[in-house]
């Protein structure tokens, strides 16, 4: 199955279950973020797609409920500017879901600061940036919940991209559990998603031809996982169904890290 086919999800989520809420994604043209954009708006939920790429391919599949924006959540006054304008629009914002990431895979030696500076502001500090424009509008409306993206190289190292990727995927997990600390009482939950190998444009990239295949061949589930997977996980912990989950860090691998 193929990126693209993945994207087909089970249909039978509750089409109202997220009616009325105000969701934004980052790094939502493609890949994990593209398949949660769409899980979002088929529970009822109004996405806006934070991503340089956008609009990109897909995005006006979701009956209207997706816009995307141009914006690179390394930057602080884009992020700024995207947030006022978002909730100039829809006076409220309740769910945030960090997908932006990119994983070069330059061996440790050679990675530049430039480099370096550019993976971990992709990755970690835009989180941080579009945590702190969202949290003051989900604490006005008493009910939140961000959902950060890591991944088992969080827990352990990646499989194929730089040392870069796993530290911020590292920070990633402990800004998840600080806010969840200070957020609780406000009706807001943070939790992380932590994927394994999952069928996407940047896995293809670091594993291509048959070698993302092969390299899952010894998980407990031996095969790839599909984006629309990771996006079930994203929109349940989006959902009052899991309102008591909290600073959790949530593995979808297939079974990688037991074995």
């Amino acid at each position: 199955m193929n990126a693209a086919e993945g994207l087909r999800a089970p249909t039978s989520a509750d089409a109202h279950e997220l009616e009325g809420r105000v969701a934004v994604v980052t790094g939502g043209a493609r890949g994990m973020g593209l398949a949660t954009a769409h899980a979002l708006a088929r529970r009822g939920a109004t996405v806006v797609v934070f991503d340089p790429a956008a609009p990109g391919p897909g995005l006006p599949e979701a009956e209207g409920r997706v816009r995307a924006v141009a914006v690179d959540v390394a930057d602080g006054d884009q992020v700024e500017r995207a947030f006022a304008t978002l909730l100039a629009a829809h006076s409220r914002l309740d769910i945030l879901v960090n997908a932006a990431g990119i994983a070069p895979p330059t061996a440790f030696e050679s990675i530049t600061q430039a480099e370096w500076d550019r993976v971990l502001a992709v990755n970690l500090l835009g989180t941080f940036l579009c945590c702190r424009q969202a949290l003051p509008a989900m604490r006005g409306g008493g009910w939140g919940r961000i959902v950060n993206f890591s991944s088992t190289a969080g827990k352990t190292v990646s499989t194929a991209g730089g040392a870069h990727y796993t530290t911020a995927k590292h920070g990633v997990l402990g800004l998840t559990r600080h806010l969840a600390k200070d957020c609780g009482a406000d009706g807001i939950t943070v939790n992380a998603v932590c994927p394994g190998l999952i069928d996407t444009p940047m896995a293809r990239a670091l594993l291509p031809g048959e070698a993302l295949e092969r390299a899952t061949r010894s998980f407990p589930v031996p095969r790839v996982g599909q984006p629309w997977e990771v996006a079930e996980l994203v929109a349940f912990l989006a959902s009052d169904r899991a309102a008591y989950i909290t600073g959790a860090a949530i593995d979808i691998n297939g079974g990688d890290l037991i074995v």
